[in-house]
């Protein structure tokens, strides 16, 4: 790859924007979910899925269904989008925060 190329890719990269927004893990075989948020979206499966194989979940509840039914009874699913522009940190915060809280409600779910 050529110097150019890279730099093109490094530019790119950086000049993405962040996708913050809420999100559900669940287990098909028991029926449960859990909902959380994250300040980027496409990054937070592989944080989960990554902690879960390893057996070091904080979330005692979603690693011990992993360990009933498996990796492949699991799914992530994108809930919302927030829109984050033009919000400070702690904004962006509290927005995912409420937005998340709701999703709870309407899908009877645990915090991820």
């Amino acid at each position: 790859m050529s110097r150019e190329r890279k730099r093109e890719l490094t530019a790119a990269y950086k000049e993405r924007k962040a996708r913050p927004g809420v999100f559900a893990v669940r287990c098909t075989a028991s029926g449960q979910v859990w909902v959380g948020f994250s300040r980027e979206l496409a990054n937070r499966q592989n944080g989960f899925w990554f902690s879960l194989r390893l057996g070091t979940s904080l979330n005692k509840a979603m690693q011990q269904a992993w360990r009933d039914h498996g990796e492949a009874a699991f799914a992530y699913e994108e809930l919302q989008v927030v829109d984050g522009e033009g919000l400070s940190a702690w904004s962006l915060d509290q927005a995912l925060k409420d937005a998340a809280a709701d999703w709870r409600g309407q899908l009877g779910a645990a915090a991820a």
